[in-house]
């Protein structure tokens, strides 16, 4: 029902589709990753050689587009625990081997009217609330009808609708680390491009219909602002900015009654071929209850406090992470292309009762051959008061078609 549901919206959407030849692209990208993580508290490492692979095709009609896509995982050396096979005596790498539909979308474009309807990426702003999991093997994707409407010229209205979220845990997913998580999920959010930057208002209810995930307690209401934008200073200098506030509360069947805060303020300037940056994030708690902290289910969240993975789920007690970056680049090194190299340090502490939890380090370096991407990509985290000392390090290829 509401499959057909989401066709007849795309269809009312459109005008008479006469016959025309139709345009296919094809899609292909391939992804192979080594990751190795020493983690204390383990009396063994994981070691993980994954090869993802994504293929599918696009047919285009005027205003009018079809997409599928699959993708499939497969671990090649599988010394790890994926969060669903292998042994929990070593740590987690979120990349369990999976063959599954990536995508399969209709889509309706005009020029001041989008709608997609179908199984989708949605990736809202920084991705700090609604993302797609990039970093991830299998990603993440919606079941779910997206209208992205510009009524006047710097306006814009992204409205969706998805009522399956399909997780990074792939097909055989299960428990607590569902397949897919079903619900009635609202993402609003209504943008004005100003002459100093974009001016975002949101509203993310997700109200997730699964008891195994975490009893319902990840269902919330989240109500917030952002702003971000960039001006230059000066001869080749450009100062880049954003701040960001929400408050999230219970919301559909969540048994926790609770309140929190979101806060971000981050900068960066960039100088010739250096930027530095830095930034303050929190988010908040109320009791000190499991759960009744702000959290991000749906988030991209690995691009946020640190790549050691360490508050994916918010502690009971909130966290606030102060951090700051250095990175430098070039445009081209011989073959190498867009060559970057980037540090970043975070010190981690409690938003309630003020404890240390911990400091990290995280170092990149990533530069394009042609149509490959090559990264190397390292995590330290030094533990205080929360989890455990651990080092990652991730050797990458990408590569799209």
């Amino acid at each position: 029902m509401r499959l057909a549901l989401a066709a007849a919206a795309l269809i009312a959407a459109g005008q008479p589709l006469h016959a025309q030849s139709v345009a296919l692209k094809p899609l292909a990208d391939a992804r192979t990753r080594y990751e190795t993580v020493e983690q204390d508290g383990l009396p063994r490492d994981a070691d993980a050689l994954t090869i993802r692979l994504r293929a599918g095709v696009e047919a285009r009609v005027e205003r009018w587009s079809a997409l599928v896509e699959g993708q499939g995982t497969l671990g090649v050396v599988d010394r790890y625990f994926d969060g669903l096979e292998g042994a929990a005596d070593r740590p987690l790498v979120a990349d369990p081997q999976n063959v599954a539909l990536y995508r399969a979308q209709l889509q309706y474009r005009a020029d001041d009217l989008t709608m997609t309807a179908g199984r989708q990426r949605i990736a809202l702003d920084d991705e700090r609330f609604v993302g797609a999991i990039g970093f991830r093997q299998n990603g993440q994707t919606f079941d779910a009808v997206r209208a992205e409407w510009t009524p006047l010229p710097k306006l814009k209205l992204d409205l969706s609708y998805a009522w399956s979220v399909r997780t990074i845990w792939g097909n055989d997913g299960r428990d607590a680390r569902q397949s897919a998580v079903s619900g009635d999920n609202v993402f609003a959010n209504l943008s004005y491009a100003t002459p100093v930057g974009l001016l975002t208002g949101f509203a993310y209810l997700v109200d997730q219909d699964e008891a195994a995930v975490q009893g319902y307690r990840l269902s919330s209401q989240t109500y917030g602002v952002r702003f971000a934008g960039a001006r230059p200073i000066g001869s080749g200098a450009k100062l880049s900015y954003q701040a960001s506030y929400a408050r999230q509360a219970d919301y559909g069947g969540n048994p926790n009654a609770y309140r929190a805060e979101y806060y971000l303020i981050d900068a960066a300037l960039d100088v010739w071929r250096l930027r530095f940056g830095g930034g303050f994030e929190v988010l908040g708690a109320d009791d000190g209850r499991a759960l009744t902290s702000f959290q991000t289910p749906l988030g991209t969240n690995f691009k946020f406090q640190g790549w050691a993975d360490k508050f994916l789920t918010t502690p009971p007690d909130g966290v606030r992470d102060l951090y700051g970056q250095v990175s430098t680049g070039w445009k081209a090194i011989g073959p190498a292309r867009d060559i970057t190299v980037q540090a970043v340090f975070h010190d981690f502490r409690s938003d309630r009762l003020g404890r240390r939890y911990g400091r990290e380090w995280d170092l990149l370096a990533s530069a394009k051959f042609g149509p490959t991407t090559a990264s190397v990509r390292y995590a330290d985290y030094d533990a205080r008061s929360f989890a455990t000392d651990t080092s990652k390090l991730w050797l990458q290829l990408d590569w799209a078609l």
